[in-house]
């Protein structure tokens, strides 16, 4: 059996979603995020960076959004969550899984914590203006991948494992001046997500609400 240690809404949501689909046991942890729960002794035995989420599989730890779900997708390829290794596909599959992490989600960490960016109080509201810009541009150039793609997931008509990372992130825009669900297409691939019951399986396991997106 899996273990995820997550934070209701954070960033386990992209592999908690993935475990849903894939129907695999699994226990969910929660970690007290607000009351300082990732930076306690025992937590960080798991995951020195004190950050959500960790995945336990048997005697491995593992951590880092992107690397858990390519770990569930190399566990259980039958799913059909990724493209066969090795082929075209299996690289677009890579290059979207890594923009989300490596660029759209590191962005949005910035925007969420402008203060890590200056010990100026006064240019924390700037570090988020611009943050929010260069998320919306990232937002746009998905949205054009995906009016030219079509077919609603980001490889075209076939779901896979980047889908619950993208539509995570999407979600953490519904606060901003202009959230991913102004963009047709994008909001066409939330409504799709949120109609998957593994989706709301994993909301409901969180205890997420409204606004979902």
């Amino acid at each position: 059996m899996y273990r995820l240690y997550y934070n209701p809404g954070s960033a386990n949501l992209a592999p908690h979603m993935l475990l849903k689909e894939l129907g695999v046991p699994h226990e969910l942890v929660l970690v007290d995020q607000p009351g300082g729960g990732h930076l306690r002794p025992e937590y960080l035995k798991l995951n020195p960076n004190g950050r959500i989420p960790t995945l336990i599989d048997g005697d491995l730890v593992l951590y880092e959004t992107a690397a858990i779900c390519l770990h569930l997708v190399d566990r259980h390829p039958g799913a059909g969550f990724a493209p066969a290794v090795g082929t075209n596909e299996r690289a677009e599959f890579y290059k979207w899984l890594f923009y989300l992490a490596n660029t759209l989600h590191a962005e949005l960490i910035t925007y969420f914590y402008p203060h890590r960016l200056t010990d100026d109080a006064a240019a924390t509201a700037q570090v988020k203006t611009h943050a929010e810009a260069r998320v919306g541009a990232m937002l746009d150039l998905i949205e054009e991948h995906l009016a030219k793609r079509g077919g609603g997931y980001l490889l075209g008509e076939r779901f896979s494992a980047a889908d619950p990372y993208l539509f995570m992130l999407s979600r953490w825009t519904r606060m901003m001046d202009n959230p991913a669900r102004n963009r047709p297409r994008l909001s066409r691939f939330q409504q799709t997500m949120l109609a998957r019951p593994a989706v709301k399986a994993a909301f409901d396991a969180e205890g997420l609400g409204e606004p979902f997106v």
